[in-house]
């Protein structure tokens, strides 16, 4: 597909459709259940789920199928912490040979930080995706699921 990507119609909403162009009605509407923290996460990257799940499901930003999603951005996240633990003892290291070189730990905890920003703004987790959005109160998203049902 060639162009900028679509909004999710739940986005448009949030963001209170700006461009006032016709919703999606046919969009999928997964069932707003918050998904288990899968076992493969531990340590910093089941930290970071445990800190940003219940959060984003409260905004209605996450379901059960957003969950291999999510754990990518933990995982990635786990593997920033990583990096920047190695990274305390030095930015550059030496070779064999002698020569000063960046250390391998500073690419991955670049790469990481990339991959985490393009998560982060997929669940609005940036202040500028943040800003784009409005939050529905609990006592009216049974109103916005209705509208999405019904168009």
């Amino acid at each position: 597909m060639v162009g900028r990507k679509p909004t999710p119609t739940r986005l448009k909403l949030l963001k209170g459709n700006p461009g006032k162009r016709p919703l999606n009605n046919d969009e999928p509407h997964p069932e707003y259940k918050k998904p288990d923290c899968p076992d493969f996460l531990g340590g910093w990257a089941k930290e970071e789920w445990e800190y940003i799940s219940e959060e984003l499901f409260e905004l209605g930003l996450l379901s059960q199928i957003d969950r291999t999603a999510l754990a990518a951005y933990c995982k990635t996240y786990a593997r920033w912490r990583q990096a920047e633990e190695e990274l305390k003892t030095g930015m550059t290291s030496t070779t064999e040979s002698g020569w000063e070189c960046q250390s391998v730990w500073l690419g991955i905890a670049n790469r990481a930080l990339e991959l985490m920003h393009k998560f982060m703004t997929e669940f609005g987790m940036t202040p500028a995706s943040r800003s784009r959005l409005s939050v529905v109160p609990p006592a009216q998203k049974s109103l916005l699921e209705e509208y999405l049902k019904n168009g």
